[in-house]
């Protein structure tokens, strides 16, 4: 009796695909260095998600800047730059709250955009984008004071290289106060436009594995 390999191969194959989730939403910054663009994690952080994009679909971030940067070692390592509105009364709309990385599964990892804050529960429209792993700015489950970290909301899918400049480019040593002194752009990076954009397309599946030929036992090599 012959043994049809390509028989349980094409049953595998034939077998329904899951269903896809629904893309997720995509954001470019134009900025005065190139576009940044963003990947948002709105079924995970649908709160922060949603501040960002009203900010915007009402045009908010438009000529607003990246106006600081953090660099720790070679440039592109570690660090961060920071964006947003810097407290414009016209700007601003109401603080968002909190949602913590314990609760987001997210992390602030290399590429990942994540809400700037003084308390928790604060954050309106200032954010960074971050280079290397500072996954100590996520949220802790124990310790005192506060421990509940920065919220990531998105990725940059494309434009670190951009990221990476603005981190690079010259701060002003006497611009900034406490932990922001002298991390202040000397020339702040215009955001000249922030817009939703299609989702990449996704990839092409993989083609199908050639089916196994069928073979008599008989024909194996025997010991």
């Amino acid at each position: 009796m012959r043994i049809l390999l390509s028989a349980a191969i094409a049953a595998l194959v034939a077998a329904p695909a899951l269903a896809q989730s629904p893309a997720l939403p995509h954001v470019a910054l134009e900025t005065a260095l190139g576009t940044i663009t963003l990947k948002l994690e709105a079924d995970k952080a649908p709160a922060t998600v949603a501040n960002f994009l009203r900010y915007v679909d009402e045009k908010r971030l438009d000529g607003t800047s990246f106006y600081r940067a953090m660099l720790v070692g070679e440039p592109g390592s570690f660090g961060l730059i920071q964006g947003g509105v810097q407290g414009d009364p016209k700007r601003l709309l109401p603080p968002v709250k909190h949602e913590p990385t314990t609760q987001t599964g997210l992390s602030n990892i290399s590429g990942a955009i994540s809400m700037a804050r003084a308390a928790p529960g604060t954050a309106t429209a200032d954010f960074f984008i971050i280079l290397g792993n500072l996954s100590s700015l996520d949220a802790k489950t124990e310790g005192e004071g506060d421990i509940l970290g920065f919220a990531p909301f998105g990725q940059v899918v494309a434009g670190m290289e951009v990221v990476t400049a603005i981190q690079t480019a010259q701060t002003d040593p006497e611009k900034g106060k406490g932990a922001m002194k002298g991390q202040m752009l000397a020339k702040p990076i215009a955001i000249k436009t922030a817009r939703r954009v299609a989702p990449p397309p996704p990839p092409e599946p993989e083609p199908a594995p050639a089916a196994e030929p069928e073979f008599d036992p008989s024909e194996l090599p025997q010991p």
